[in-house]
């Protein structure tokens, strides 16, 4: 196994390159043999990665992914071929687990969308345990049409089935796709870019009246509309069309939103991506889109720094300042965005309160009465102070929230919900 893995990371050292003119994929491509390839895929499913169940997160248990080292050298391999083959089908207005876009991209997106164009009617959708639902039939079914190579997608087929161990009992999936595995990402977006983009921008924005427009990061998306006939006709289609592929809107958090109704008429704000979106005012007076911090995630981040705070409170001052700094650098990074001023303010403060709190809890008696900590955060060992990073105008295709943009790790419920 040792010298098949070092020819294999030897292989993997170099770039890939694609064939010009070839619609699909074949093993050469990225210069495995296929007797290393049968050899990898051979047999034994004690080879496999295994899947383990994690605790259940909003009343769905997830399946978590822990590929073998070889596994991860091989999902590699695959997904650097899958990457540019995909990446030329993949519609403009998908955003997740693509290299060189952001969530910051698909904000700007799509406030430019709902504040120039007038979409006023928005359809907030949420897959039901999309990533444990994915039918593996039809993904074979999807790949396919891009990939011809069977050795390929046989090794797609193993990772996909990799056994599940729950009380000792070994079990082997159906549908889903483990989460955990750097091939995961890639086969979600290739699943949702047929079953969803396509048939969105091909089928059904050339027979609506008005303007519309998606936007989509991962498993969650956005749809709006310019005419009010158009998106309930979509919002009453949409659960047909995922029924189709064996995937269920989730029915509480698939909303109908009219962002100009009036109060207590119905919902007038969504969540997507961390924020929550809303209608306000510009300084011209004119209508945008606006965002906040929504409230779920503005608790989690509280509540975890907190802890944080409270379970380093024996390091020295300075070293745990510096420490607390990064974090806040981290939420400033994603949160600081424009018309979110307040809500990065609204942090700061909590986080200064708690940082006081559990410094007069470090043993014995009180020594920050509340004047002198001020002086500490502010002047001697300043906490780091709330900033705007995004514009309106340009998001930064880098920063992303985070550990959105990393395949080992999948955010409960949607990747900013």
């Amino acid at each position: 196994m040792r010298n098949n893995l070092s020819s294999l990371l030897e292989h993997r050292s170099c770039p890939v390159q694609i064939p010009e003119g070839t619609g699909s994929v074949c093993h050469q491509t990225f210069g495995l043999s296929r007797p290393e390839i049968q050899g990898c895929t051979a047999d034994g499913k004690d080879e496999l990665s295994l899947q383990i169940p994690t605790p259940v997160c909003e009343g769905v248990q997830l399946r978590r992914g822990l590929p073998t080292v070889r596994d991860k050298v091989l999902q590699a391999a695959v997904h650097s071929i899958l990457e540019p083959i995909y990446e030329e089908d993949f519609k403009d207005f998908s955003y997740g687990f693509r290299s060189k876009r952001s969530t910051h991209q698909a904000l700007d997106y799509m406030f430019k969308e709902v504040s120039f164009k007038g979409m006023r009617y928005i359809i907030d959708a949420d897959l039901t345990n999309y990533f444990g639902s994915i039918d593996h039939g039809l993904l074979r079914d999807f790949l396919a049409r891009r990939v011809s190579d069977g050795v390929i997608r046989k090794m797609i087929d193993k990772w996909l089935k990799a056994g599940i161990l729950e009380d000792e009992q070994l079990s082997y999936p159906r549908e889903g796709t483990p989460q955990g595995g750097i091939i995961s990402p890639i086969l979600s977006n290739i699943f949702l870019h047929y079953v969803l983009d396509e048939w969105f921008s091909g089928e059904i924005q050339p027979l609506l009246k008005g303007r519309s427009f998606i936007v989509r990061y991962a498993d969650d998306f956005i749809l709006g509309f310019t005419d009010e006939q158009d998106a309930k006709r979509v919002m009453e289609v949409l659960p047909k069309r995922f029924g189709k592929y064996k995937l269920s809107l989730h029915p509480d958090k698939t909303k109908f939103i009219d962002l100009y109704s009036k109060s207590g008429e119905g919902d007038r704000s969504f969540d997507f991506l961390g924020f929550t979106h809303y209608i306000g005012k510009s300084l011209k007076g004119n209508p945008v889109l606006k965002r906040k911090t929504s409230s779920k995630k503005f608790t989690n981040a509280i509540t975890k720094t907190g802890k944080w705070i409270k379970e380093h409170r024996h390091l020295e001052i300075k070293q745990l300042v510096k420490e607390l700094n990064v974090k806040m650098r981290g939420h400033y990074n994603y949160y600081g965005i424009t018309f979110n001023s307040r809500g990065i303010r609204s942090f700061y403060e909590q986080v200064k309160r708690r940082l006081h709190k559990w410094l007069n809890r470090r043993g014995g008696k009180q020594v920050w009465n509340w004047e002198r900590f001020v002086l500490l955060v502010n002047k001697w060992l300043p906490l780091l102070r709330p900033k705007i990073f995004h514009s309106c105008i340009s998001a930064n295709p880098i920063l992303e929230e985070p550990y959105a943009g990393k395949p080992l790790v999948r955010v409960c419920g949607g990747a900013g919900r």
